[in-house]
């Protein structure tokens, strides 16, 4: 017997609209191995929104996205105008899925969402960083209480499970250390930089011509969204309160070629690095570029990768790496999530 999960999707950028693109070509498999069906009955965007308590046609809301247009524009269901919170009042739902752009001044307006949804008794399953960081303790506080679940597997290196091997399959033994690569764009950088010998500029440009960095680059360069990426770690795996400010937190700009040309000399490589380090029973959280012995795990990942590793006083040491070329495998981790809240 199928159960059907009634969801609201907020956010129709990337990741949202190719969740809705795996949801269209993946659903009959996912009944067929998980007896679940998804059934969208809210989505969002930055035009208003649409709402159908019968459902809407993922492919529809998918297409109207791909043709540049919003998804008010959703015939007879849009609501131009229409916000996040008024569509949570509207439909009944099961879980909310965040996928807004990550706001670091306010978390909205996925948090306003979050708080909402949780309240109402609805699981929440995130790819939007901003609540998380910001008001992690509060949020997890609040599912607890509430009895629902929150996941967001998504949000730290896409699909890479690096929360689910923090959280789940590090249950029971203690966490020494975690180095990880959690931001693509400056690995992609540093490696073309390294393999290719070029400068930093010339990197920065391709990755900027590869959609991989924005006009802006700074969130990436100078080391903030791994440091986002690592508040999470921080609060879920190391289960240590953690807000940004507890951090250290250096860029890459001031790589040079020379740099990574002498660090090969001396058999390392340098990777822009997010560690946690347990000394005197707290962790030193830092970002920052670090050489590495040219044999270590992350030391060898190339230009599309991310990675993670966790050493640990029971489990041992345990390395994780993901080749990662655009928005679909967070959009799959999205998934991922929403499958494991309610298969279980």
């Amino acid at each position: 017997m199928t159960e059907q999960i009634r969801f609201v999707l907020l956010g129709l950028g990337n990741i949202g609209r190719n969740l809705l693109d795996i949801l269209v070509h993946r659903q009959k498999q996912i009944e067929a191995d998980y007896g679940l069906s998804f059934v969208l009955v809210g989505a969002v965007d930055s035009s208003g929104a649409a709402v159908s308590q019968e459902g809407l046609d993922m492919a529809r809301v998918r297409d109207l996205k791909l043709g540049r247009e919003g998804v008010a524009d959703y015939p007879g269901m849009g609501r131009r105008g229409m916000v996040a919170l008024e569509v949570l009042e509207s439909v009944r739902a099961d879980v909310l899925v965040g996928a807004s752009p990550t706001n670091l001044r306010s978390g909205e307006p996925g948090l306003s969402a979050v708080r909402f949804a949780l309240n109402a008794g609805m699981d929440v399953v995130m790819a939007d960083k901003g609540p998380l960081v910001l008001a992690y303790q509060e949020l997890m506080a609040l599912a607890k209480q509430q009895q629902v679940e929150i996941r967001f597997s998504g949000t730290v290196a896409g699909g890479l499970p690096t929360v689910n091997l923090g959280v789940r399959d590090l249950a029971g033994s203690g966490i020494l250390r975690v180095e990880g690569i959690f931001n693509g764009t400056t690995n992609y950088i540093l490696t073309r930089m390294e393999q290719e010998q070029i400068s930093y500029e010339e990197a920065l440009a391709g990755a900027q011509k590869a959609g991989i960095a924005e006009a802006d680059p700074t969130l990436d360069v100078d080391g903030w969204d791994a440091a986002n990426k690592l508040v999470i770690i921080a609060n879920s795996a190391l289960k240590r309160p953690t807000k940004l400010s507890d951090l250290t937190v250096e860029g890459i700009r001031n790589i040079t070629l020379e740099d990574l040309q002498q660090a090969r000399r001396e058999g390392k490589v340098i990777k822009p690095l997010a560690m946690a380090v347990l000394q005197d029973g707290d962790y030193q959280l830092s970002v920052k570029p670090v050489a590495l012995d040219a044999r270590h795990p992350l030391a060898m990942t190339n230009k599309w990768d991310m990675g993670v590793v966790y050493y640990s006083d029971y489990m041992g040491v345990i390395s994780a790496i993901i080749e990662e070329k655009g928005p679909v495998p967070t959009s799959a981790a999205v998934l991922r999530d929403m499958i494991n809240i309610y298969s279980n």
